[in-house]
């Protein structure tokens, strides 16, 4: 029986190695021609739609101020431009903030949140902003967030010609990457998710996921959808699922890019992480009832992908990792040969070049400080991930059980220096 579940669960680690380097030569086919339609729809010099530019916020002073000015930034007409920052009930000086900014500017308001319209963490915020939105086309950023120029232009350019498109998915980067190894993970984990999940499944199966961040969507879209579920912790994810099944499609179009924060402390990456896991577990259970009666099979499959993802295959490392510990104290008369250790090591080294593949379509990320990392997370950061999916599952079936309201965790942002703030200028 130990046999049996280790090499059950060697063959799902080794499926999903070879699936994610299938999804990142895939990727890269898409770096290379994602840009060689620009220059052909710039010519057709079609009239460009009102966007509404939604920016929840809560308690977001240390970030807010930064965020806003590149906003105010960003190259689109500005009678076209409508900034909502969505000041969810802070208690600092966000709203005062975001206030002295829109007293300026008219193409800013601030819409202040207060008891009762609270507790929809950040679905509940967006529904708020959108109230008060009157754009054709809706694009959300977080609020630790500094888009570039032409972040919004390429957003809706793309949206623009592509009618089949629900939403549009640009491209996010670490802006403070290198201040510990934390950062320097989570870098590389954003790069690969970029280049293999978002590119490689669009230029394989069509499909992208939206993330919390630098996307636009059609405003009829939300209005039929009927806004974000707040009790999604993983809106993203969840309005995806939805978008997709009304026939549309998703395009991940990285010429839009913009520049976020993310955790420098273990704990803060800890609660942030386990609410993303937490959330994506939320979305599977909520659809997998539902997989034979979803309109679109595209979709289908990527609700099969992520079942993988957070049930099979962290279950799969922890059984292999459990029996070959365990053996080490008990005799479970685990046949470990050298074809099962020869497999280890290849699997080491494949994961090793998938990253670093990754890497390389970022210009400046491929070198040896980063091969270094990469070397080290294997056998640190990605065993976190374990860790926290098992506890994220607990916590979502703990909810469940008890019937307990989802409470919404605010990430912690940190203030940065002014390299961060010259990369929008």
């Amino acid at each position: 029986m130990a046999n049996l579940l280790f090499y059950s669960s060697l063959t799902v680690i080794w499926l999903m190695l070879l699936y994610h380097m299938f999804l990142m030569q895939g990727g890269y086919m898409h770096y290379l021609r994602y840009r060689r339609p620009i220059q052909e729809w710039e010519k057709k010099k079609q009239k460009l739609p009102k966007v509404s530019v939604l920016i929840p916020a809560h308690n977001e002073e240390v970030v807010i101020e930064r965020t806003i000015k590149s906003m105010l930034k960003l190259e689109y007409p500005t009678e076209l431009l409508e900034i909502i920052v969505i000041n969810d009930n802070s208690k600092d000086r966000t709203g005062e903030i975001a206030d002295s900014y829109a007293s300026r500017y008219p193409q800013l308001k601030v819409v202040h949140l207060i008891p009762p319209n609270i507790g929809g963490g950040k679905s509940g915020a967006l529904n708020h902003g959108f109230k008060h939105a009157t754009g054709e086309v809706i694009v959300v950023y977080d609020a630790d967030n500094t888009p570039e120029r032409k972040a919004v232009y390429y957003l809706v350019l793309a949206m623009l010609n592509d009618p089949k498109a629900g939403a549009i998915v640009g491209k996010f980067r670490v802006v403070n990457a290198a201040q510990t190894l934390l950062t320097r993970f989570i870098n590389i984990e954003t790069i690969c998710f970029q280049w293999m999940a978002q590119a490689g499944r669009f230029n394989w199966f069509g499909v992208a996921t939206i993330p919390g961040t630098n996307f636009a969507i059609r405003r009829s879209i939300i209005e039929e959808l009927g806004g974000w579920d707040e009790k999604a912790l993983a809106e993203d994810t969840e309005l995806t699922i939805r978008v997709y099944n009304m026939g549309y499609h998703i395009r991940f179009f990285p010429a839009a890019i913009t520049w976020e924060q993310e955790p420098e402390t273990w704990k803060v990456w800890w609660k942030q992480r386990t609410r993303w896991a937490r959330g994506n577990q939320y979305v599977v259970m909520k659809f997998m009832a539902k997989l034979f009666t979803l309109k679109r099979k595209s979709i289908v499959f990527d609700l099969i992908y992520f079942f993988f993802t957070y049930f099979l295959f962290f279950f799969g490392v922890i059984i292999s990792d459990a029996l070959f510990v365990v053996n080490l104290f008990v005799d479970l008369q685990l046949n470990v040969g050298m074809v099962s250790i020869i497999l280890w090591i290849l699997a080491y080294f494949l994961y090793i070049t998938e990253v670093m593949i990754a890497l390389g379509i970022e210009k400046t990320e491929l070198n040896g400080k980063n091969f270094l990392i990469v070397s080290l997370m294997y056998f640190t950061y990605s065993q976190f991930w374990i860790l926290l999916v098992l506890y994220a599952l607990y916590l979502e079936l703990k909810r469940v059980l008890l019937k307990q309201e989802t409470k919404w965790y605010k990430t912690e942002r940190y203030q940065q220096g002014r390299k961060q703030d010259n990369l929008t200028s």
